[in-house]
């Protein structure tokens, strides 16, 4: 159980750090890290590599994560959350239909001003460092994909929104759930959130921490996925003969005349043009045993990551 991925269901409180951390004693290996950071409120899908696996975490930059987030409206914070300190109230006065006309509305391309009390860095320093000091720093806006946006329940008489979202990296849903009280024009604030599923990742299978530090070696090793089985999206590649797996390990170039390709890299089409993956592919020998990541341009196979 030297390299692999485990899926984890963060529990609300923890940092997606604190979770490394503890996962780092549970396994006895210090090359642990995560994909994608949650917020210490924010519970769900967290996917946790391991070992040599720690070396592909770039390549999930690309998955789609989906998210079930609440909200009440007719309140603002200065962190867009409910952990933060409540800066106005307002009357509501909305119907069903202007919540789900308005949510519908954040669907596609989009652009977001990140919350100033993030991870985010400006200068090297993070945002939420700059807020807690009390400095205002320009804060530039950038752009999102919200591949779906559904309200599942839309609560009035507790002034309460319920939805479910799919999206590309760096979307903030704090920041969209500010964004629909501002549309709205009553104001709102996130008051809970949960990612069900990043990439092929889903909360129906993760494991939870207690879960996973009660189990023996021999159960938490049936937990363990294999690193190549998540990178879906990636194309595939075949060596041809085991003569070419000496120069793959070397780093060296390889001719498609010494490659099979079997599966093409699955870009979905409105992200072709923002993703760098259109062009990497998983790498495999004849046996069938995962060698590391390559682009594929002009006829010519240059490898990125050697997992040996």
């Amino acid at each position: 159980m030297e390299n692999g991925i485990l899926n984890i269901n963060k529990p609300e409180g923890w940092t997606s750090q604190d979770v490394v951390a503890k996962l780092r004693g549970r396994l006895h290996i210090r090359r642990v890290g995560h994909t994608g950071t949650l917020d210490p409120m924010a519970t769900g899908v967290l996917p946790v590599c391991f070992g040599k696996a720690t070396r592909i975490i770039e390549y999930y930059d690309d998955d789609f994560k989906t998210y079930e987030a609440e909200m009440k409206l007719g309140m603002v914070t200065d962190t867009l959350d409910i952990t933060g300190t409540v800066l106005e109230t307002k009357p509501v006065d909305v119907s069903e239909d202007d919540v789900i006309q308005t949510i519908d509305s954040f669907r596609g391309w989009i652009t977001q001003i990140p919350p100033k009390y993030s991870a985010l860095k400006v200068n090297g320093k993070p945002l939420y460092k700059y807020a807690r000091e009390g400095v205002e720093v320009e804060i530039k806006s950038r752009k999102i994909y919200v591949e779906d946006i559904q309200p599942v329940e839309v609560n009035l008489r507790e002034n309460r929104i319920l939805f479910r979202v799919t999206c590309s990296k760096g979307t903030y849903i704090r920041t969209i759930c500010d964004d629909i009280g501002k549309k709205l024009g009553c104001g709102g604030t996130m008051t809970s959130l949960q990612r069900t599923q990043s990439g092929c990742f889903r909360v129906e299978d993760a494991r939870t921490l207690p879960e996973i530090l009660e189990m023996t070696d021999e159960e938490l090793e049936r937990c363990v996925i294999p690193m190549d089985e998540t990178l879906v999206h990636l194309g595939r590649i075949e060596l041809k003969s085991m003569e070419s797996v000496p120069f793959y390990y070397n780093g060296r170039e390889i001719d498609t005349g010494y490659v099979n390709v079997l599966a093409s890299p699955a870009v979905p089409e409105a992200m072709q043009e923002e993703s760098r993956l259109g062009d990497k592919y998983r790498v495999y020998d004849p046996e069938g045993k995962f060698l590391g990541i390559s682009s594929l341009r002009e006829n010519t196979l240059y490898p990125e990551k050697v997992i040996r």
